[in-house]
């Protein structure tokens, strides 16, 4: 029996910063065929049949309140405040009905996150016009076509928005038809456009009428899954399923409602934790959303600490290496400090795990420069959950822990090969895919529970009641040639823990062989350091350096002692030379890695390290 952690089961919240978290018992129950059921025991509260009713709300409230700012060409704060906003949207909710855009003809959006992509897209939610923003890395950072053709082909869409004409001419060329209207804000898209600034200035004469139209079952947008095993589907997004979500996170945090939340988030509007999480915690609750325009990496993570420093969040949400590098920035920089923790409330991460050396890290530099600890808050969700079905808020903090079903999600735990599916129901689960009506078939068990294919377990199988911890996606579990079963995910987690700070990620080969193998994507300005070469040694040399080489030698060493038998004893590892590849589709805009995707375009390089003959693309450790 697994017993729970002792610093978890003793977490002493006197230590940490005062915040409203629920706390609502949860009821969990195991029937005779070794299913088990969790759910809240709070009801969930009322909540619009709109998403844009929260836009009406505040503009009656706080018309003046900023809702969303980004820095302009000239360095300052542009901001969008909540009247505003709710013109723009009626402007642009009508020019779009009179095109008779619908959910046959939906409106997509090309740009990445940026206040007219916010304009487009409160237009269509408050007209009841769908649409489907597109991840950047299938438009304008693309040079192959075929995923955004994928889209257009499936969509259909009655209008193509992309605020920078000229980033997206060769999408647009290559992927969208002639005859579909495309609207810019600048730059050459290389064939006729409308100006946006022509739908704005559309004068409302039926918009309000179709917005009362809309109701909880109306179609919000489309979110193209990742694709991970086939191509993408479009997930059917519900107004009720966005206003439901930020209930159940409301009542999970109600800190969110004490005062206007203020955020600070670059992550990106194409997937549903930035989207529709993020965007709807500021909107939901008559808060500001201050876009931003850093990302998580060596180069541009100095614009989010720029920004940090004229932006207080209450609440900051970020990927694992974006928590990383901002508590290293966070132990340099006092003033960085000061202003950073002067309102906040809750840390968030979401799309990876966060290893318990950074999570510690985190803790100790919070405490050291602010007095306190700030929660650490995390979750289990999903595009087809809208994304929320679990989070944090029980007596455990610990890296891997996703927590307790929020008010009105029914969890039902299912034993799929070996191990605890977690499959959801409630308010907040897709209808189904776009068009797909086998995929959306095979989405949902006979109880109407979407399975999500994400492997869980009992923090402490003796006590249910505290929660669940992740325990990796069923579907990347694979067998050796013996027969055994290795579990992916708990295997990746020990090895980026272990690696820490000389390890992005690591992908687990060895499917139908004798034994497991690694394919490591080091972090190559934490190992050019480790390496002791100048700033220009390339990465060959860098991983080729022998401090480099005997760290992760005895890294294999430290790791296969604990190791219980083939299935976690780990035989080789290949540092590769290569960063994985966004528009490869090997890792996301969120920075996860889809560990099919890389096995299959790095398969000779797989092949090479069991042969133990690489060459270019990698150094061999073990084997």
């Amino acid at each position: 029996m697994t017993q729970l952690p002792t610093t978890a089961a003793t977490l002493d919240l006197s230590r940490y910063r005062p915040v409203r978290v629920g706390s609502a018992p949860v009821r969990v129950e195991a029937d005779a065929h070794g299913v088990w059921r969790l759910a809240s025991q709070e009801a969930l509260g009322d909540y619009p049949d709109r998403i844009t009713d929260c836009l009406v709300r505040g503009t009656e409230r706080h018309p003046e309140r900023t809702l969303a700012a980004q820095r302009g060409a000239d360095g300052g704060w542009q901001h969008i405040s909540y009247r505003q906003m709710l013109e723009q949207a009626r402007a642009i909710g009508q020019a779009l009905l009179d095109r008779g855009l619908s959910a046959e003809r939906p409106l997509m959006i090309l740009s990445g996150n940026d206040l007219q992509h916010l304009q487009l897209a409160l237009g269509a939610l408050y007209a009841g016009v769908p649409y489907c923003p597109v991840s950047p890395a299938a438009s304008g950072a693309a040079t192959d076509h075929a995923k955004l053709t994928h889209f257009v082909r499936h969509l259909t869409p009655g209008m193509i928005y992309a605020t920078d004409g000229g980033a997206c001419a060769a999408a647009l060329a290559a992927a969208v038809p002639d005859e579909v209207e495309v609207v810019t804000d600048r730059g050459d898209a290389g064939r006729a456009v409308t100006p946006l600034a022509q739908l704005l200035a559309t004068v409302p004469h039926s918009v309000d009428a179709a917005n009362a139209a809309c109701g909880p079952h109306t179609i919000a947008k489309f979110l193209f899954t990742s694709g991970s095993t086939k191509l993408p589907k479009a997930v059917i997004t519900t107004q009720r399923m966005l206003c439901a979500n930020q209930q159940m996170l409301l009542q999970s945090f109600p800190a969110f409602g004490d005062k206007p939340p203020v955020l600070l988030d670059w992550l990106p509007w194409s997937h549903t934790f930035g989207g529709s999480h993020n965007v709807g915690i500021a909107l939901y609750n008559g808060g500001s959303y201050y876009i931003d325009d850093g990302k998580p990496t060596a180069r541009d993570f100095a614009v989010t600490v720029r920004n940090l420093k004229e932006i207080a969040p209450t609440v900051f949400f970020n990927v694992p290496k974006g928590w990383e590098l901002l508590t290293a920035a966070l132990q340099d920089d006092p003033d960085l400090c000061r202003h950073f923790f002067s309102q906040m409330e809750l840390f968030f991460f979401a799309g990876a795990g966060l290893s318990q050396a950074a999570w510690d890290a985190l803790e100790r530099v919070s405490e050291q420069h602010c007095g306190q600890r700030i929660r650490i808050m995390a979750g289990l969700g999903m595009t087809e959950t809208a994304p929320s079905c679990t989070f944090t808020t029980g007596p455990v903090m610990m890296a891997g822990y996703v927590g307790l079903p929020a008010p009105a999600c029914e969890v039902k735990l299912v034993r799929v090969d070996g191990k605890y599916e977690a499959r959801f129901r409630g308010p907040h689960v897709m209808p189904g895919y776009w068009r797909a009506p086998e995929a959306s078939a095979a989405a949902f068990d006979d109880e109407g529970y979407y399975c999500s294919g994400d492997a869980v377990r009992f923090v402490d199988p003796a006590r249910p009641e505290l929660g669940l911890m992740f325990d990796g996606r069923i579907a990347e579990d694979f067998k050796l040639s013996s027969g055994t079963f290795v579990s992916v995910g708990p295997l990746r987690a020990r090895v980026i823990s272990a690696g820490a700070p000389y390890i992005q990620d690591v992908v687990v080969a060895g499917i139908n062989r004798d034994s497991i193998g690694l394919l490591v994507f080091p972090r190559m300005d934490q190992c050019q350091l480790l390496s002791g070469l100048g700033a220009d040694a390339d990465a060959v040399a860098v991983l080729s350096s022998a401090p480099v080489r005997n760290h992760f030698s005895q890294l294999l060493t430290q790791l296969n002692a604990t190791a219980t038998g083939s299935a976690s004893r780990i035989e080789r590892m290949l540092l590769l030379e290569e960063a994985p590849s966004v528009t490869a589709g090997e890792q996301t805009d969120k920075g996860s890695i889809n560990q099919r995707v890389v096995l299959e375009r790095r398969a000779a390089l797989v092949e090479a390290m069991y042969a133990g003959a690489v060459g270019a693309g990698g150094l061999l450790v073990g084997g």
